[in-house]
């Protein structure tokens, strides 16, 4: 049986439409899952809302519907982008589904029969943007002596009964997991700021409200809904069948990869580990915090009016366009910033110029002189093989980025393989060979298909629709005689800047 693998993204949080940073989210997530299939895998991947909170309640009272309504309209624009973005979860998930109470219920009893739940009242700063409390020492001041979480988010002083959980018991269980676990925090910046955090002390942390009731109910709590992130962080645990599917759990759990954004690392990190160590439950392989996306180098803001919308993005330039542009021009783990023109200019450079022409100069070239029969074996020579060792070597290269989570020099190392078949046609010319050497055309174009064949199967996971489409030119591994070519058309049109991008 494959080996399983589970990857999550965070899920989003639906008081607004998604923005480009959820799109790129998911759409990293989905080259990882869908690349882990292509490696044997029986992946498991999991997006979806997390619907619930003071954030989505005030948010609705100020459109003039309840909470629900809301988390109904905005949930379905997250689908509906992935859906658009070609992304190829096994689940969406909704906080708001009756499995996912379930799942929150077990596991705040496990923490509650380890003895790490109590009750006490909770003053403290909270951030309703940030779901957050902070303690005074991490707080800055703003305009009007408002004070302000590290996020840069407004803060109010907060006073209710509230249940708290035991952090403070799970400070040196995290400082040893983390030491045990080099890999556990990815990239190593995002680790070295939570070791910092936790070596600093914990506090106990509040996990209910009774201010408001849009959120799973606490079990034998009457009047207290759970903090949101107790139960947004339970989704992992929800999609992998907890409590109640032993097999399915047994199979996923615990997941190998969360990947989010370095702005919920601590919740990822600190909260959801020792939740889990409370109630007993295997920990995730890894988390991974990527960076922002910048718009021309600034932060997105609705203030400033720069919030691009991804949807908009894949209409102008085609979605595998803007999937490759994000995976090969953003370091993974870094912030990074894109532009209209940069999209362009990557797109047409590598997928246009590069390896959508390879591919329609040597399929129409077999269209027009073979007509459109597959290449016979011909004549070989030694740079035949010389050319599929070093497109073999740039599928390496490739896979060993991908495992590492090197998205970025992954797409580099596939670009090797691309360039070395456009310096092999320049330099066979079988254009020439037409006239002077048939038998060593055919062996030329057949040496390009199979390269280009594979060049296709490597980069299927950041530009699924296109390369299923070459693949789909290119035909079979190996073709039964006589095969015959379709007609080939160019699978990665040149693109133009859009006005007024």
């Amino acid at each position: 049986m494959a080996e399983p693998y589970y990857i999550t993204t965070a899920i989003h949080y639906p008081n607004g439409r998604p923005h480009i940073g959820h799109a790129y989210e998911m759409i990293a997530a989905d080259a990882i899952a869908r690349f882990q299939r292509s490696q044997g895998r029986d992946v498991f991947f999991q997006t979806g809302t997390d619907e619930h909170g003071l954030k989505m309640v005030q948010t609705a009272r100020g459109r003039g519907m309840t909470a629900r309504e809301l988390a109904d309209e905005m949930s379905g624009y997250f689908r509906e982008m992935a859906e658009k973005l070609d992304i190829s979860c096994d689940r969406f998930i909704r906080t708001s589904e009756p499995d996912h109470y379930a799942a929150s219920q077990a596991i705040w009893q496990a923490m509650a029969d380890a003895g790490d739940l109590y009750l006490d009242r909770y003053e403290g700063w909270y951030s309703v943007r940030d779901e957050a409390f902070y303690e005074e020492k991490e707080l800055t001041e703003g305009e009007g002596g408002q004070k302000l979480s590290p996020q840069g988010t407004p803060v109010e002083w907060t006073v209710e009964e509230t249940w708290f959980f035991r952090l403070s018991k799970y400070q040196q269980p995290l400082l040893d997991l983390y030491a045990a676990n080099p890999d556990f925090i990815r990239p190593e910046a995002r680790r070295n700021e939570i070791l910092r955090f936790v070596e600093g002390g914990l506090v106990d942390l509040s996990v209910s409200r009774t201010s408001f009731d849009w959120g799973v109910p606490v079990p034998g709590s009457p009047g207290h809904v759970m903090y949101v992130w107790v139960d947004a962080l339970t989704n992992y645990l929800t999609g992998a069948g907890y409590p109640g599917e032993a097999e399915k759990l047994a199979r996923y759990w615990p997941a190998d990869l969360h990947l989010i954004g370095k702005d919920i690392v601590r919740f990822h990190t600190v909260y959801w580990p020792a939740f889990l160590m409370s109630a007993k439950i295997a920990l995730p392989k890894q988390v991974f915090g990527h960076g922002f996306l910048l718009n021309r180098g600034e932060k997105m803001s609705k203030s400033v009016g720069n919030v691009v919308d991804p949807m908009e993005l894949a209409r102008l330039y085609g979605v595998d366009a803007l999937r490759y542009f994000l995976l090969r021009d953003v370091s993974f783990g870094q912030d990074g910033t894109f532009s209209d023109e940069a999209i362009v200019t990557r797109a047409n450079a590598d997928l246009a110029n590069s390896f959508g022409n390879l591919a329609q100069r040597t399929l129409a070239f077999i269209a027009k002189n073979l007509d459109g029969l597959y290449p016979e074996e011909g004549r070989a020579d030694p740079a035949d093989a010389a050319l599929l060792a070093e497109v073999e070597l740039a599928r390496a290269g490739f896979r060993v980025a991908f495992q590492d989570l090197a998205l970025g020099q992954g797409i580099e190392a596939w670009m090797a393989g691309v360039f070395a078949c456009n310096q092999y046609i320049d330099a066979q010319a079988p254009w020439a060979l037409r006239k002077t050497d048939p038998e060593r055309m055919h062996a030329v174009l057949r040496t390009l298909v199979k390269a280009i064949r594979m060049l296709a199967e490597t980069i299927a996971p950041v530009v699924p629709e296109s390369a299923a489409k070459l693949l789909e030119q290119v035909g079979p591994a190996i073709p039964p005689p006589g095969y015959r070519f379709p007609a080939p058309s160019p699978i990665f049109p040149k693109l133009e800047l859009q006005e007024g991008a």
